[in-house]
C-alpha cells in the first residue's frame, strides 16, 4: 500500500497513477502526486477531532488551494453519497464509528483521485456497519469509475473484488474469488 499511495519508493517495477510514473520524482513531486491523485482510508478513520463531518472532508479541498464555496458543496455532494448529509455538522465525537468511517471514506474522494486505497477499513466496525460500508465502497468504485485496493482479511469484503491476491510470507498469489489461495 505505502508502496502503491507514493509513500515508499519501490525496490523494483514501476508504479503509475493517473498516467504518470512515480519513478525519478523527488519527494515534493511524489507529495503532490499522492495529494492530488491518491485517496487513503485506514481502518482507524484519522478524523480531525476539532472540525466537523463537512469540515473534515472540506479539508484536502482548501489544503489544494480550493475556493471556500465550491469546497463546501463538493463536501456536501460526497457526505450525501455515503448518506450522511444529516450529520454534516457533527464532530467525530458525536458520529458512530460507521459514520467516521464514512466520513473518511467522502474525505478520501474530495480531489477525485486516481486510486483509492484503503487499508482495512472496516476492521473496526461491529459486522452490521462493516457490510454497509462494503456495500458502500462496492457501488462507489462502480458508480465513479476509481481504481481501488483494498487490503483486508475480512473474506466477505474480499469476495466483492474483481481480482484478489493472497499475501503469504511476503509473497503475493492470485486468490478465487472466495479468497482462498488457488
Amino acid at each position: 500500500m505505502h508502496v502503491v499511495g507514493a509513500l515508499e519508493r519501490p525496490d523494483r517495477g514501476e508504479v503509475v497513477i493517473g498516467g504518470q510514473s512515480l519513478s525519478n520524482r523527488t519527494d515534493d513531486e511524489l507529495a503532490a502526486i499522492r495529494n492530488r491523485a491518491v485517496g487513503f482510508v485506514f481502518q482507524f478513520h484519522h478524523l480531525l477531532r476539532e472540525f466537523t463531518a463537512l469540515e473534515n472532508v472540506m479539508m484536502p479541498l482548501r489544503i489544494a488551494g480550493r475556493d471556500p464555496g465550491p469546497s463546501r458543496a463538493r463536501a456536501q455532494e460526497l457526505l450525501a453519497r455515503v448518506e450522511m448529509s444529516h450529520r454534516v455538522d457533527h464532530l467525530p465525537s458525536e458520529l458512530s464509528g460507521g459514520e467516521q468511517q464514512r466520513t473518511a471514506v467522502a474525505r478520501a474522494l474530495a480531489l477525485d483521485p486516481a486510486i483509492f486505497l484503503a487499508d482495512e477499513p472496516s476492521g473496526n466496525l461491529d459486522h452490521h456497519n462493516a457490510e454497509n460500508l462494503h456495500n458502500l465502497l462496492a457501488t462507489l468504485a462502480r458508480d465513479l469509475e476509481i481504481a481501488m485496493v483494498v487490503v483486508t482479511h475480512n473474506r466477505s469484503l474480499a469476495r466483492r473484488a474483481d481480482r484478489a491476491l493472497h499475501l503469504e510470507d511476503g509473497v503475493l498469489r492470485e486468490a478465487d474469488v472466495q479468497g482462498v489461495v488457488g
